[in-house]
């Protein structure tokens, strides 16, 4: 009885174990290739990847920031320049992934940039149009591509890509800019529908602005002369979430949920991470008391 009992005991004691092991190694084994990943979400999502088990290749065209981050980051970190608007650079970032370490198992579609164009349609630079839709959409598209032909071979694989609450809503930034992130969310949907049979989940994140370098430099843009903490205040203002603002390491925790299998049954989703700002529009006047006295 006391042998048995001592077997219970070590059954649950290891399963408890087990429990905690893959509760601190999400992605264990795992190997990621991030773009956009000398800094902000990329960079925050790096961190959370590699503390969960994972190695990770960094991918940005901002070499020397790039190979800091991946100094900074550890020896499960790996940096290789790519500008996402080249093919060549993508299908070259996930053959140095897969020559490091013979397979891709998560492909995160970060980089982005910006528009800085004039908010009216009638102002539209078709020019600057183009170059947004050869980082934001084309970028991502060649992303899944390429990361595609390593992960079907394996028949399994996470790709993420990442959008924003202005490919939701109209009207939170730029047409530009917004019409990228609306793509993005389509494309996300559509390779979905195909990755689907071979084991492959297609989801992205729309995250609610964050003071990030990215967004601070189009705001300073917007609004120049303004100092960094005003706009920060600026941003943080805007949450429709009492007591809460939107942080880089929120976006790291959704992504690192998609990536895992706590999401093995996730695919062609959308992930907003906004504290409820795109679900609703509060009224301008007040509302009537409710519980009268």
């Amino acid at each position: 009885m006391i042998r048995s009992h001592l077997l219970r005991n070590s059954l649950t004691l290891s399963f408890f174990n087990r429990g905690l092991s893959s509760h601190a190694g999400r992605l264990e084994g795992k190997i990621a290739l991030i773009t956009g990943a000398a800094s902000g979400i990329g960079k925050a999502t790096a961190s959370k990847f590699i503390s969960n088990g994972a190695k990770v290749v960094l991918a940005d065209v901002e070499e020397e920031l790039g190979q800091a981050t991946a100094k900074q980051l550890g020896p499960n970190a790996t940096f290789i320049p790519c500008d996402v608007s080249n093919e060549a650079n993508v299908s070259d970032a996930v053959d140095f992934a897969l020559s490091l370490h013979k397979r891709l198992d998560i492909m995160y579609n970060n980089a982005g940039i910006a528009c800085n164009t004039p908010p009216s349609i009638l102002d539209l630079d078709l020019a600057v149009f183009d170059k947004v839709m050869n980082i934001n959409v084309r970028g991502v598209l060649a992303g899944i591509k390429h990361a595609s032909r390593v992960m079907i071979p394996q028949q399994s694989g996470s790709i993420l890509c990442t959008a924003s609450v202005t490919g939701v809503m109209g009207g939170l930034a730029q047409h530009t800019y917004s019409v990228s992130k609306v793509a993005v969310i389509g494309i996300v949907k559509s390779m979905a529908s195909e990755l689907c049979k071979y084991g492959i989940r297609v989801n992205c994140i729309s995250p609610f602005p964050i003071p990030t370098p990215f967004v601070i430099n189009e705001m300073c843009r917007l609004f120049p002369g303004t100092e960094k903490e005003k706009l920060e205040k600026m941003i943080f203002d805007l949450s429709a979430l009492e007591g809460a603002v939107c942080e880089t390491n929120d976006i790291a925790n959704a992504a690192l949920y998609l990536a895992s299998d706590d999401a093995k049954y996730v695919s062609g989703h959308n992930l907003v991470v906004d504290g409820g700002f795109t679900c609703f529009k509060r009224l301008n006047f007040p509302l009537p008391d409710q519980n009268p006295t």
